[in-house]
């Protein structure tokens, strides 16, 4: 009986560092994202002044990836009106670059809360279509956007994007309005300094 109760906490103790190993494990493979954004590690890509740009693991060509997180700093952004502003210019600009826009709207302020914009627009490309959901904000006192964008190839391809909005439009943009775990405007800088002194 004594020996039976020993293996059993002998069992019960390996399965406990077999557990341990693997939740170290998995802990460690989140550490290598900048952060997770829909049950989806993104990595960090690419900084140039206040852009930079992030994308899941696999996806590792910016001339050809699916999904993409670019996160935009607007250190002259510092408050409601000027960040305002900044999301009329996005606008205008995906116009001029012949996006067509699905949808705009803004948050109005709250006394614990500024203001927030959102923008979402279709680009067609000859070998590709790209669907952009941007959302303004002011994060740590700093005007910022986070664009979720999504990519699908080939030619002819509209129907196919028209389903894949259809049957994620609306989760992504609630996902993007709900996420509050973007990288500070600080930290994004500072990770662009690394970039730039490494190149």
């Amino acid at each position: 009986m004594k020996i039976r109760a020993l293996q059993i906490l002998v069992s019960l103790a390996v399965a406990s560092g077999a557990l341990d190993a693997q939740q170290m494990r998995a802990a460690a493979a989140l550490e290598k994202f900048a952060f997770v954004f829909g049950g989806v590690g993104y990595l960090h890509r690419w900084s140039k002044n206040h852009q930079h740009e992030f994308t899941p693991q696999g996806q590792e060509d910016l001339e050809k990836w699916s999904d993409m997180i670019t996160l935009n700093i607007y250190p002259d952004a510092r408050d409601g009106e000027a960040l305002a502003t900044k999301a009329n210019a996005v606008l205008e600009n995906y116009k001029s670059h012949k996006g067509m826009v699905l949808k705009t709207t803004s948050i109005p302020r709250t006394p614990d809360r500024p203001a927030e914009h959102f923008i979402a627009v279709v680009f067609g490309r000859p070998n590709f279509i790209e669907v952009a959901f941007a959302r303004f904000k002011l994060v740590d006192g700093v005007g910022c956007s986070i664009v979720y964008s999504h990519r699908i190839y080939g030619e002819k391809i509209g129907d196919q994007m028209s389903a894949w909005l259809s049957g994620n439009g609306p989760e992504m943009e609630k996902a993007l309005m709900a996420w509050n775990d973007t990288p500070s405007p600080a930290s994004l800088e500072r990770e662009r300094c690394v970039v730039a002194a490494v190149v």
